[in-house]
């Protein structure tokens, strides 16, 4: 064999290697190829899974979320709807009421001392006078009734048509708030000046009126708070009325007797750490009635403070005094007023 040809035969036998070697290591590296592709289709597939799952979920999450903006906004517009139509409202009544309340220049302890001072010389209407009860450091302006069961009544709190709003700071409620012609709140301390004067004692009478003009009434043969430093700690004498005693309910836990006065920024009432209220828990009784202020426990069956009821308000609590009840409900409540009288009884308190 020419030295040629075995050269070419060599060439021609390396050649074949080479294209068998090829053929073997493409087979392995499409082997390998398949396995990993498996692998990545499978671990491709987990991953679009758990990223549908995901995104699923933030989608959830954000319609909630958007919902709850919604209903938020929808009470906004609905609130400050109703605000326009009680000013408008406390426009027209301004305008429409030809005698407004003027002050009466007769100073007096309290109304009940007026209509027994003034009263036995002259006719005392109703009206605004001015008081000054001992132990106080200054007189000012009270509403006194008299005209109801022999007159002599000073009205601490009234409540007509929700133009004034009772949700109020601790500092609101100690002075007072509203017009005395209209919707107010007399004040903590000036209360607390009215009933603890020397020798006196005071009944509190709690004047109730329904949506469908029904009435009610609660007193009480006592009535007195403690002083600031004790948070204006209630005190009631004996019940009397067709309301029922909402102050002291039906079980401990409603009794508001004795319980000191809480607003949203001083929270005072009887859930410590936290109370349930229809099933919700409840850890300030003011928040949970809307930021106004009482005499709560946990939270209790009256609250006189709480929001107006008016056409088109959404969530309001309203104004409690739920012993007095229609059909086994709770009345709802368009009206009250709470008055105080001399019972010339010194020993209550």
């Amino acid at each position: 064999m020419s030295k040629c040809r075995m050269t070419g035969n060599l060439i021609y036998l390396s050649f074949i290697i080479y294209i068998c070697m090829s053929v073997i290591s493409i087979n392995w590296i499409y082997d390998n190829k398949v396995d990993e592709q498996i692998s990545f289709k499978g671990n491709l597939q987990n991953s679009l899974v758990e990223y549908a799952r995901s995104t699923k979920k933030l989608v959830r999450n954000m319609m909630d979320d958007q919902q709850s903006s919604l209903d938020y906004l929808s009470n906004q517009v609905n609130e400050l709807m109703n605000r326009l139509l009680l000013l408008n409202a406390e426009v027209l009544r301004k305008h429409l009421d030809p005698l407004p309340y003027k002050t009466v220049q007769s100073h007096g302890l309290d109304c009940t001392d007026i209509k027994d001072t003034v009263g036995s010389v002259s006719k005392t209407p109703t009206g605004l006078y001015i008081i000054h009860p001992e132990g106080s450091n200054y007189a000012f302006e009270v509403l006194c009734d008299m005209d109801f069961q022999g007159g002599g009544w000073t009205v601490i709190q009234k409540r007509t048509d929700g133009i004034i709003p009772f949700q109020r700071t601790w500092s609101e409620y100690l002075d007072g708030f509203g017009d005395l012609s209209g919707e107010f709140w007399l004040g903590l301390r000036k209360i607390f000046h009215i009933v603890n004067q020397k020798a006196t004692s005071f009944s509190l009478y709690v004047d109730l009126e329904s949506e469908n003009d029904k009435h009610a009434y609660a007193s009480y043969n006592g009535f007195w708070i403690e002083d600031e430093a004790c948070s204006f700690k209630i005190h009631l004498g004996r019940y009397s009325g067709s309301a029922g005693d909402a102050f002291r309910g039906y079980r401990k836990e409603d009794n508001q007797n004795s319980m000191p006065f809480s607003t949203f920024d001083a929270d005072n009432d009887g859930c410590r750490p936290m109370c349930t209220i229809k099933e919700q828990p409840v850890k300030s009784c003011s928040n949970f009635s809307d930021n106004t202020g009482w005499w709560f426990n946990q939270c209790g069956l009256a609250n006189l403070n709480g929001v107006h009821r008016y056409t088109g308000r959404f969530l309001a609590t309203g104004i409690h005094w739920d012993t007095w009840t229609m059909n086994n409900k709770p009345v709802k409540i368009k009206s009250v007023s709470m008055k105080i009288r001399r019972t010339y009884d010194p020993y209550f308190h």
